[in-house]
């Protein structure tokens, strides 16, 4: 079975549902309001898992009674908690707001990530005998960094999720084996107001691009450059989509699959978790992939 390590953030998801997304200083009347556990660190390790890998998160929540849930979900979803470290204080916390048509707006607040720093030998160890380490950019850029440079040094696939867009180092972006970004952050890795692949092929070697219902771009450097289209479905909530596709395709990659075949199995991935309202809730199982990607 694949190994997939996952070092980032969790976070507990505070999601109201109404008709349209407020505007500044505006007050919108909701239809309904859920709570469940969530983060992209966290979202993407039980996506790898759900998936069909063998995950392992790494990681830290908080003391509270979010925490407690956050450990619980991610350990029912079928993810290694051995590694996950305590915080005393508050978990992180995402407040979210969907309107019905399906796009969001998020808010972070941190909490114990940002206590995830100094990776232990422990999870050095577990870096370095995974195949696919995947990082994100809710935690402590130290500490991807480290991650990476973990990985690189035990011979495991490496990718970088840069999102939030933050400034990516030179001696981070050495370490990334795979960059898969979406045209927000393409722009605001690249300054340029288009995302641009040359720009970032200048960064990396290989990039995946998601174009929400365009489907994904894959590229590498003095290579292919290949438009893989989006499966067809109702959309319900884009939350989690970008995590289930990002999950999906470590767990494909790590499985030895081409890249550009990993693409569209991570594309029925996305596409099997927007037909859900939710983050982690969302997130499809292994025969929901594949029922789309057989299609």
């Amino acid at each position: 079975m694949t190994r997939v390590v996952v070092a980032g953030s969790a976070n507990m998801d505070l999601v109201g549902l109404a008709p349209s997304l407020p505007r500044p200083g505006e007050t919108v009347l909701g239809d309904d309001f859920v709570m469940m556990p969530g983060g992209k660190g966290s979202n993407q390790a039980i996506a790898a898992a759900l998936a069909g890998a063998e995950t392992t998160f790494l990681g830290a929540i908080g003391s509270d009674s979010f925490g407690v849930t956050l450990n619980a979900r991610l350990a029912a979803s079928g993810v290694s908690v051995d590694l996950v470290r305590t915080s005393y204080g508050s978990s992180g916390v995402a407040v979210i707001m969907v309107d019905r048509a399906g796009e969001n707006s998020i808010l972070v607040s941190p909490g114990a990530n940002r206590s995830f720093t100094d990776l232990t030998a422990a999870e050095t160890a577990a870096i370095a005998a995974a195949d696919v380490l995947l990082c994100q950019q809710e935690i402590p850029m130290s500490t991807v960094l480290a991650a990476l440079r973990a990985g690189r040094a035990g011979g495991t696939r490496t990718i970088l999720n840069a999102a939030p867009v933050r400034e990516l180092p030179p001696e981070l972006l050495g370490e990334v084996d795979l960059l898969v970004v979406n045209e927000t952050e393409a722009r605001g890795i690249t300054g340029r107001s288009e995302p641009d692949m040359a720009s970032l092929l200048a960064l990396v070697s290989r990039v995946v691009l998601t174009l929400g219902g365009g489907g994904s771009r894959f590229a590498e450097r003095d290579g292919r450059d290949v438009h893989v289209p989006a499966f067809t479905v109702d959309v319900a909530d884009t939350t989690a989509a970008g995590d289930a596709f990002t999950g999906a395709l470590a767990v494909a990659w790590g499985e030895g699959r081409d890249l550009v075949d990993a693409v569209r199995w991570a594309n029925a991935a996305g596409a099997a978790c927007v037909r859900r309202v939710g983050a982690s809730s969302a997130l499809p199982e292994r025969n929901d992939i594949e029922a789309l990607y057989a299609h």
